[in-house]
């Protein structure tokens, strides 16, 4: 029975030793070649020699002469003279203040009646523009358009300033229709009502006006034939047509005319060319 109990423990302690051996075998297998890194090859290193040729010995070039310095070509006087205005301070611009109107002015301006006193209108405003005297560029140079109403025996009875663009143009322009002389009466004989733009500025003026349209009818004014106010049943309002003027009329219109002066045509051009948007490039 003794014998039975070595050989019993011989084969366990064979077993475990077995058993132990299979393990660590297994255990180099897993953790020795999956853990260790691969070192990386070294790449192998290529140097090139270049063999270059000796420097060779440049010979100094002989010394060129000096160009001789060519004088500057002379300036004409009239260039030269430009050449210094131009760079000279630049003055500002000024434009005098018109004469006054004559008494022939006046007289026509008394008796022309077409366009709600079309003379007798620009007229005024020539005589208050020729007392506010000399317009020069700058901040005080302006615009200022006034409401007015003149009684039939030519006396101012209400002023007032729509607008102005220069606080200095306003308060000359009030001061010289203060200052005006007594108009004549009114060509119609009834009170004279209109707006009138007074340019203080040397870069403008009223203008002389043209006549010769003056014996035509007025356009019709355009008129929205669809509008409607809300209320009032829906009609479409036609435009009321051109007047036909007599023949007869229109020939003894025009021989009241007076004839149109180059400056009164110059003027009218301009008002159409800024009435169109005439640019300087050309359109």
């Amino acid at each position: 029975m003794q014998f039975s109990t070595y050989k019993h423990l011989f084969a366990i302690f064979f077993s475990l030793a077995l058993h132990a051996l299979v393990f660590s075998l297994a255990s180099n297998m897993q953790f020795g070649f999956v853990g260790k890194p691969v070192k990386p090859k070294a790449e192998a290193t290529v140097i090139f020699l270049a063999l270059l040729p000796p420097p060779q010995k440049s010979t100094p070039k002989p010394d060129r002469p000096a160009a001789p310095i060519k004088a500057a070509p002379a300036v004409a006087p009239e260039i030269q003279a430009h050449q210094e205005q131009a760079l000279a301070p630049r003055q500002p611009a000024s434009q005098a203040a018109p004469p006054a109107p004559t008494a022939q002015e006046w007289d026509f301006a008394a008796k022309y009646t077409l366009k709600n006193s079309k003379g007798y209108r620009h007229t005024w405003g020539q005589q208050v523009r020729s007392l506010m005297g000399t317009a020069v560029e700058g901040p005080d140079q302006g615009l200022v358009r006034f409401r007015l109403e003149i009684a039939a025996d030519g006396t101012l009875t209400k002023l007032e300033t729509l607008w102005s663009t220069s606080t200095v143009a306003e308060q000359l322009a009030r001061k010289a229709i203060e200052n005006m002389p007594p108009s004549p009466p009114t060509p119609t004989g009834r009170p004279l009502i209109f707006e009138k733009t007074i340019s203080f500025s040397p870069f403008a003026s009223d203008g002389t006006p043209t006549y010769k349209d003056d014996c035509l009818p007025d356009p019709p004014a355009f008129r929205n034939p669809f509008a409607w106010d809300g209320t009032s049943p829906q009609v479409r309002v036609e435009s009321k047509p051109a007047e036909k003027l007599d023949p007869q009329a229109l020939e003894e219109c025009l021989r009241q005319l007076p004839q149109d002066t180059i400056e009164g045509e110059s003027a009218q051009d301009q008002r159409l060319l800024d009435q169109w948007g005439y640019r300087k490039t050309g359109r």
